[in-house]
Parts: C-alpha cells; structure tokens; sequence
C-alpha cells in the first residue's frame, strides 16, 4: 500500500514540483519521479544557472567601466572557472531547496525513469537498475524538453555545444558562432561577449528575438552591436564543420554564401520534447511530432493522464509549466480553476540591456484589426536610470484606441524583467488608460517610464 498514491509526477522541474507541492496542500498523497537533479533542467541547466552567470558578466562589465563613477579598477581581473562554480553552486542551493519543500510537504521522491504499465501504473528504474512500481490515481507528465539541433547536424558537446556544455566550459572560447537569436542564444552572446570573446550571433529569422516587437529589437540590436556582438539575420544555415581547433558555419543569406569560423559553435534553435521511452505509444497517448496534446485541464485522450510544461509545446517557459501545473492539479482535487491566460503570458531576456514582454506587439495589433493608440518613453529621460548610468532602452505600451484597454507592454532597459509585472497585471485584467493612470509611481525609479509611456500614448506625457 506504501506505493499506492493520488497522483504520481514524472519530472520535478518547475511544472513537476510545484504541481506536487499544491497537491500536497489539497491533501493528496503524492509521489514524484526524478531521473535527474530535483529542479529539472530549469533549476540545475537553465533558468537559474545562466542567471547566476550573466550577474557575474555584468558586474565585470561594470567593473571595466568604474572610471565613469570615479572609482578605480586597476588590476581587475576574473576567473572564469570560480563564475562556472557560483554558478552551479546556485543551482544546488536551489535543488535542496526543492528537497526540503518535498520533505515538509510529505512528498514521496522515486529517483529514477517512469514507464508506463498502465494508466494508473508506472515502473521505475533507479540508475542502479533496481525496479519499483507506483500505482496512482492519476498521473501527470512534466518531462519537459531538450535542446535540439538543426536536422543533420549533430550537437558533439566538443566543438558543437548545447546550452548544457556551454554552462560549464572551462575557460572563455577565444570565439563562438551562436545558431539561433531567440532568448538563450541572445543571453549566451551577452555572458560569452562580456568575458572577452568574439561573438557571432546567427538567426534564420529576420530579427534576433523574433518574438518580440520590432521596434524593441532594433534597440536592443542597437546595444548588442554597441558591445561588438557580430549579428546576422534572414540567415540560414546550410552546413557545420568541425575539426581539432575550430567550427566553421556557411550560412547562406540573400542569395549569398559566407562561410564563418570560431573556436566553439553553440547551437540554440530550441527545444524538443522528451516524450520518448514512457510508453505512451501503447496507452495510445496522443502527440504532435513528440508534444502531448491536452485539452483545457491538461488531460490526454486517455483519462486520468495529464501533461503540463514544455512536453505539451509553446510557449516553453518555467512559468508557464507551473501555472499549468497548478491548473491540473486543482482540476484533478475537484476544483473548478480558471483557465490559463496565454495572452498575458511575460517573456523575459536577461541580457544587458533586459527585454520583457507581455500581450500584443504592434504588428500584431494591427494584423488583428485593432485601432491602436501606443505610447513610449526613452530611459535616457528617467532620472533614476541616468543616475545609474543605464540609460539605453525604452518602454512601449499598446491599446486599444477604442476601449482604451492595454493589449501589450514591451519594455527593452535596465531591470526590464524586474518592471514588467505592472504591465502583465493590466493585460491580464485588460486594464484601461484610465485606471492605469491613477497609480502613483515613486521618484525617482526606473517604473516612472512606465507611466510616462502610457501617459504618450494619450498625449499626456510630460517628459517629451
């Protein structure tokens, strides 16, 4: 009876913990299944990690600038390997973090890899090859994904790396050509190009960021290029060779070959599912070229299997696994949660300058059909950010002209990500001008741009 229980989780990143831990508080007997570190690649090979490194990259770059505060850094210098090591004592701090929530909250831990048996059964296997079984009510997937590579060329961890390999080099590549614009090829040509190396950044699409506002991205090309990042767009890339010193990469971009070399070649295109060896095909679990496909409560087709995080899709992003998890799980405990908001969902970079995000870009606005009214304002006139000496970026807001409704909120400045809950606050309770504007904002901080850009957007802005 001891391995009998309400729900089992396969995978404890932050879809797969925090589903355990809610549940945990409805009452429910919980098991998890970890073939890996408690946090999942999030935590341990993510979100954490990459975070903890990009601080260090730039506090050296404000170190090399201190002259412009009156301070002196001669004889500055850092070591590379002691950056890698925070970093992953970061990332274990926070994984015994999760350990310790799974012990107060009574959360059983199997360490090993889940197989289905059947819709309530699962067999794992520890990395010892010991078998056990757990029996579950109800079983929710939150595997999440791994990265993947362009279709025949493989990712050998040596000269190819994937984010993975990337967090832990030994010391800084002289040069890296980075495949792929999107928010972990962009945060890795920050951190690579801060530690000194020659950074080439490579994207199909016919901007870095493709997600994100047009305008916001000519800034934020702007400032990368400032820092002497190489960037290429509506570039393909057609081939990848490697040999004992370097990688080279033709990439092929208006009708013209170029072929480029670096020390190291990172490939960060995305993501695929790790769907495969859970034995879904036999329970007749239906997928999408490897993503389970779920309804509004996360369910599968077969009932009493769920699926929460990137195994299910875009957007592939750690907080949007652990709303969904939440979801599930109070669906499961008999609750009637409401549905998740995927109009209001923040997207952040952390580079430097930071991007975030939320709602409609502008173009998107208009291809919906809406009369739009936008606002912006420039962080060089914020009194804080000249202050602080960062005064690249802007913050742009989108309505609806006629109801007067925030639809997006686009920001690219110093504390980008840290700024941007204001907005998703609005969006997701599709806040008008008018009652945005009563909110008072404290001088001087950075969030002042914010109101002076929704003030531009109705002519009322004082700054400009």
């Amino acid at each position: 009876m001891e391995n009998n229980f309400d729900l089992a989780i396969i995978g404890s990143g932050p879809g797969g913990y925090v589903a355990a831990i809610r549940a945990a508080q409805l009452g429910m007997k919980v098991a998890c299944v970890e073939k890996a570190e408690l946090g999942g690649i999030c935590l341990n090979w993510g979100c954490i990690p990459t975070k903890a490194i990009i601080k260090n990259a730039k506090v050296w770059r404000e170190v090399q600038n201190l002259k412009i505060f009156g301070i002196s850094s001669e004889n500055a210098h850092f070591d590379f390997s002691q950056v890698v090591q925070r970093s992953r004592e970061t990332a274990a701090r926070l994984s015994k973090g999760v350990e310790f929530l799974f012990k107060k909250n009574q959360i059983t831990v199997f360490n090993g890899a889940a197989h289905f048996r059947d819709a309530r059964t699962l067999a794992v296997t520890s990395p010892g090859g010991e078998q056990s079984e757990i029996n579950a009510s109800a079983i929710i997937i939150a595997t999440g994904a791994r990265p993947r590579s362009i279709p025949g060329i493989a990712i050998d961890g040596k000269r190819l790396l994937s984010s993975r390999e990337a967090l832990v080099l030994p010391e800084v590549p002289k040069s890296m050509i980075i495949i792929g614009a999107g928010a972990i090829g962009v945060e890795f040509a920050y951190i690579f190009r801060s530690f000194g190396a020659e950074v080439t950044l490579v994207e199909m699409m016919p901007q870095i960021l493709p997600n994100e506002d047009e305008e916001i991205v000519r800034e934020l090309t702007r400032a990368l290029r400032k820092q002497g990042i190489n960037i290429f767009t509506n570039a393909m890339v057609s081939m990848v060779q490697s040999n004992q010193k370097n990688i080279e990469v033709t990439i092929e971009s208006n009708g013209a070959s170029k072929t480029l070399s670096a020390e190291l070649g990172l490939m960060a295109i995305g993501v695929q599912p790790n769907s495969e060896n859970l034995g879904l095909e036999t329970l007749g679990v239906a997928t999408g070229k490897g993503w389970i496909k779920v309804d509004e409560n996360y369910q599968t087709n077969v009932p009493g299997i769920y699926a929460i995080g990137d195994v299910i899709g875009n957007p592939c992003l750690a907080h949007v696994a652990s709303v969904e998890g939440i979801h599930a799980v109070e669906f499961i405990a008999g609750k009637k949660p409401s549905p998740v908001n995927y109009n209001a969902i923040p997207g952040c970079t952390y580079c430097q300058p930071q991007v975030a995000s939320v709602g409609l870009t502008e173009k998107q606005a208009v291809a919906r059909g809406l009369s739009i009214r936008v606002g912006r304002a420039a962080f060089r006139a914020n009194g804080k950010s000249v202050a602080m000496g960062e005064t690249d970026g802007i913050v742009k807001v989108v309505f609806d002209a006629e109801s007067q409704i925030l639809v997006g909120g686009h920001i690219v400045g110093p504390e980008a990500t840290e700024l941007l809950p204001e907005l998703v606050l609005a969006v997701s309770n599709q806040l008008t001008f008018a009652q945005m504007k009563r909110a008072v904002h404290a001088h001087p901080t950075l969030s002042e741009c914010l109101m002076e850009a929704l003030n531009d957007a109705f002519g009322e802005a004082i700054h400009k």
